[in-house]
């Protein structure tokens, strides 16, 4: 297994200057949205939810975001490395949920960042490789699964009173093959095509699409382990990470007046969290546009539910961004005073089952 010197750069994405350029755009268009809501005209109704605001249901859910934010340490730690120290594991998994709310790049500012802290700490690229995959099959399994589970709900009649049968049952279904696709993926990856002719002739290519090959194969077959052994960690980090999170936007929904039905909070959560794939600073208009147009499309009132989501949007993206912060600058002192923190992982980096690791090009 490689592994990678102490002396790994920082990803580019996580330099100090784009940083900084990214909280410039990110503080701008927060500003924006702010003059928007407080002098844009037709948003009387919507000024009035937010300055009758209910402060205790706002506080809780900042304790909820805090929850989420834990929960997502403790999945972090079960998927990569159950022996890792808690300190280290929180400042990892904090400092990576940081990185998702400043740059929100569709989760590649976590995942770059994630990757440097763990090269450094002196994991093998193999491992990090295919438990990355396994880490994102598995939060995305509670994702996924709750869509396929709340449309069965109102398939089968348990629950009632599905004001967008359409836009359930699209969803539910397409949840349900993505995830029969994402299963069959292993088989269908090791019996592929063999590489073309063109890129046998760069050995570096070729050994990069193998490796990629490899680790989508393993990643998800290491996932699907984690899940037969019931990792407690794993249940309970990736279930927690969404359902904390979701139980976020309930009680802001609760803080302006409003209380959508159980099974119409959570798929329109879950659909409307689409929206936080476009590349935009903060996720902010991607993931607010998402939700307020996912909840519209089950009806319900606009401006309660655009007071929630903003609300909701502001205490989800600067829990992590704020603790994150802090989190980070612990772990550059970590990697610096610590030559390989994460060492007493790498047993666990042999393969589930024997397999030929293919070897990166150098």
């Amino acid at each position: 297994m490689s592994t990678v010197p102490a002396t790994e750069q920082m990803p580019a994405e996580l330099s100090p200057r784009r940083v900084r350029r990214r909280l410039l755009e990110l503080a701008a268009v927060v500003a924006l949205i702010a003059v928007l809501v407080l002098v844009g005209p037709g948003l009387g109704s919507l000024r009035h939810h937010l300055a009758h605001a209910s402060a205790g249901w706002l506080l809780a859910g900042v304790g909820l975001e805090l929850l989420s934010a834990l929960a997502y340490v403790v999945v972090f730690r079960a998927v990569f490395c159950p022996r890792m120290r808690w300190g280290l594991s929180y400042q990892i998994g904090m400092a990576e949920q940081a990185a998702n709310s400043v740059l929100s790049v569709s989760g590649a500012g976590g995942l770059a960042l994630g990757v440097w802290a763990l090269r450094r700490g002196g994991m093998s690229v193999e491992h990090i490789a295919r438990r990355t995959v396994a880490f994102f099959f598995l939060t995305s399994m509670a994702n996924v699964g709750a869509v396929i589970v709340f449309a069965g709900l109102y398939a089968t009649g348990i629950l009632i009173d599905d004001r967008n049968p359409a836009l359930t049952y699209t969803f539910g279904a397409a949840a349900l093959l993505a995830t029969v696709l994402v299963l069959a993926l292993p088989a269908l990856l090791r019996s592929g095509a063999p590489l073309p002719q063109a890129a046998e002739r760069s050995r570096k290519l070729a050994a990069a699409l193998r490796f990629l090959r490899y680790s989508l194969v393993q990643g998800i077959r290491d996932g699907l382990m984690l899940l037969r052994r019931r990792s407690l960690g794993v249940i309970v980090g990736s279930v927690g990470t969404m359902a904390f999170d979701l139980a976020v936007l309930g009680v802001c929904f609760r803080a302006f007046g409003a209380s959508p039905a159980l099974g119409v909070l959570v798929l329109g959560y879950l659909i409307g969290q689409l929206g936080g794939n476009l590349p935009i600073p903060g996720g902010i208009g991607g993931i607010d546009g998402g939700l307020i147009g996912t909840f519209a499309l089950y009806h319900q009132p606009l401006a309660s539910t655009t007071a929630a989501v903003l609300a909701y949007h502001a205490i989800a993206l600067w829990i992590p961004a704020l603790l994150g912060s802090t989190a980070f600058v612990q772990l550059r002192t970590t990697l610096s005073r610590e030559s390989a923190p994460a060492a007493m992982c790498m047993p666990l980096a042999e393969p589930v089952e024997v397999a030929h690791v293919p070897a990166l090009a150098r």
